[in-house]
């Protein structure tokens, strides 16, 4: 295995090394391996798991509902993720499901509804999922056409979300819709929506070449009283885009992850694969290219545990998260690739590692803001510095 020298870095305080060190004992010994064949099973074990293992305290914010801290430490967050990651990508995806559809309850939830919610998440006894996406909506929020009509004590919500993970197998969902009370995006509200209110359907069950629970939800004349609104009306961009900066730095960190994982195995590939009487490390080629791996792996850290420290000291990270997401799942695609390539044949084989990490790693592209979204952002962002 690749060195945790990065660890030491002055970005992290001694309790990151001890939760990173405790989780890669423990994720060897639970979540290690394959996914069985029934996904939706898998994602509900490995919730129970982490919740069991005291690892989802990390994912909301509030000791009082059984987190670890008042707020979330993204930091913990990253290494979590970075972490599973490496062992199990469905285990990654797991906790950060839990922390994504939960997160608008940690930062704008009332006191009953974090009561009511986060201490369910935390022990896994509740799956979480965030519904913000649409049909014609997906990196354009303001195009959200889901609509939430106020009636007395309750909201009426009308509409579709789609690719929306953990659909199906989800206790409750934070779900977008447009309240109308200023046009675009100034129009929306937040509301949290338990799974068995009636009026919400699974519309259909999405499958993907990674395979994860994701579903398109339909919503038809579905009462939701006025206190599970998230915040105040209207205010549900701000409120998706402060749970999306909490997490789309770890979104990065869950890339590095692949990335090393993909490193590591490509090394020991290359130190033992024999070809033309040497072995594949001896290749000026290989050579060259464990060399742009290690270095592209070594700059998403960077970028990463920059924005998440950064967003810990109480800095705004609009544009180094950003950053850390572009380039940490670019490069994981590049050094997945690479890894993938080294091992010929055996690369392209169903269950293989690095096949996997092939599979994985493609999504995290475009969720939570494809990369050509990113690009936007980081722009956007210097030119209001300039």
């Amino acid at each position: 295995m690749s060195d945790k020298n990065y660890l030491a870095w002055p970005f992290f305080a001694p309790r990151h090394a001890a939760l990173e060190q405790a989780l890669d004992a423990w994720a060897a010994q639970h979540v290690a391996g394959a996914h069985t064949d029934d996904v939706d099973a898998a994602c509900r074990q490995l919730v129970r798991q982490l919740g069991e293992g005291g690892w989802l305290r990390h994912a909301i914010g509030g000791v009082a509902y059984g987190g670890t801290g008042d707020s979330i430490d993204t930091r913990a967050i990253c290494l979590i993720r970075e972490t599973l990651a490496r062992h199990n990508g469905l285990a990654d995806f797991a906790f950060a499901m839990q922390g994504l559809g939960s997160g608008a309850i940690s930062l704008f939830g009332s006191e009953a509804n974090r009561a009511a919610y986060l201490p369910r998440v935390a022990r896994g006894d509740a799956i979480a999922a965030f519904a913000l996406s649409e049909p014609q909506a997906g990196s354009d929020v303001a195009a959200m056409q889901c609509q939430a009509t106020r009636d007395g004590e309750h909201y009426v919500l009308n509409g579709e979300k789609t690719w929306i993970s953990n659909g199906g197998i989800a206790d409750f969902y934070v779900v977008f819709a447009r309240t109308g009370e200023q046009p675009g995006a100034r129009g929306i509200s937040a509301f949290i929506v338990d799974a068995d209110t009636p009026g919400l359907t699974i519309a259909e069950r999405i499958n993907v070449i990674a395979p994860h629970p994701l579903a398109r939800l339909r919503f038809s004349d579905c009462r939701v009283p006025v206190g599970q609104r998230l915040g105040e009306a209207g205010q549900g961009f701000k409120v998706a885009m402060a749970t999306l900066d909490v997490f789309r730095t770890s979104v990065a960190a869950a890339a590095l992850g692949f990335a090393r994982r993909a490193l590591d195995e490509a090394l020991q590939r290359a130190t033992q694969r024999q070809m033309f009487g040497q072995v594949l490390a001896d290749f000026q080629l290989t050579q060259a290219k464990l060399a742009d791996m290690a270095t592209g792996i070594d700059t998403s850290a960077l970028l990463t545990y920059r924005a998440a420290w950064q967003r810990d000291q109480g800095g705004k990270v609009t544009k180094e998260a950003a950053m850390a997401k572009l380039h940490a799942t670019e490069t994981a695609q590049q050094v997945i690739d690479a890894a993938l390539q080294m091992f010929g044949g055996l690369g392209v084989v169903s269950g293989q590692v690095v096949e996997n990490l092939y599979r994985e790693i493609r999504a995290l592209r475009i969720y939570e803001g494809a990369s050509e979204v990113q690009q936007l952002i980081i722009a956007r962002e210097l030119l209001k510095e300039g």
